[in-house]
């Protein structure tokens, strides 16, 4: 997560291998078999900050489409194959928010099949305030689960909502008690077993009725780079100081963490 924990391209293509990584274990016989794949994050606080707004400053300044065309489609392939758990009907993708998800954080965390976070952990799409639209996947998915006129009104709010807000709203499928996020993944695993053959039955009509394709997803995404290309210098000013805020805040926790860390080995 350097130098703050957003979507870098780095990351992206990693989140990438491990979808195909699983894949390819799935489709091996003599592999274990793959039931369930989770994301989280092993940042205390923060899920995922979103797309990397430094790097989406410089590309709109410099007018480069190409460039941010291409760094959107990254961000698209990991959340595609995790929304339809790898195009594999045995397997169901979760997401475990234990800290902040915004942005393109949130759009990874509702690609999950199964949404799980942890009491007071903070949701949202603020890219209205710099007069943008998150565009890689959040009216898709998030329309799929509150009716898109309730999810453009979320959006449009730039409002950064509380998981026990959405848990009532059904966006959180599972809310845990703070610390406890992993052991509700164990909770919902185990629960499932006893009607899995059922509920993927389930998913199945699901994504029949409401299927995500991938070719919405970049039509969509389209949108957002020109939408992008358009923004003018308040806008991208305004882009910059969220980027100062949200590497001054992990930085701050960073060196806690080290301090503390400190501290447990002079102990």
């Amino acid at each position: 997560a350097s130098p703050r924990p957003c979507f870098t391209p780095v990351l992206l293509q990693e989140l990438l291998g491990w979808c195909q990584s699983l894949a390819s274990q799935v489709d091996d016989p003599a592999q274990p078999d793959v039931r369930y794949m989770v994301t989280a994050s092993s940042h205390p606080g923060v899920f995922n900050y979103g797309g990397d707004l430094g790097r989406f400053a410089q590309l709109i300044a410099a007018g480069d489409r190409d460039r941010l065309l291409q760094y959107a489609q990254l961000c698209i392939e990991p959340l595609y194959l995790n929304a339809v758990h790898l195009n594999r009907p045995g397997v169901k993708s979760i997401a475990l928010v234990q800290g902040d998800a915004l942005g393109g954080g949130f759009e990874c965390a509702l690609s999950g099949n199964v949404l799980i976070a942890e009491r007071g952990t903070k949701l949202g799409f603020p890219e209205i305030l710099f007069n943008l639209f998150p565009g890689m996947g959040a009216l898709n998915l998030l329309g799929r689960r509150v009716g898109f006129q309730k999810a453009e009104q979320m959006i449009l709010s730039g409002r950064l909502f509380l998981a026990e807000e959405l848990h009532t709203m059904g966006v959180v499928d599972v809310l845990a008690e703070v610390g406890e996020g992993e052991g509700a993944v164990h909770e919902y695993i185990r629960r499932e077993t006893r009607s899995r053959n059922g509920t993927l039955a389930l998913r199945s009509a699901r994504d029949e009725i409401q299927p995500i394709s991938y070719g919405e997803l970049m039509r969509v995404t389209e949108i957002w780079v020109d939408a992008a290309l358009r923004l003018e210098a308040k806008d991208l000013r305004m882009m910059e100081r969220l980027v100062s805020r949200q590497t001054g805040k992990f930085t701050e926790a960073a060196a806690a963490d080290a301090n503390i860390a400190s501290q447990l080995v002079r102990a």
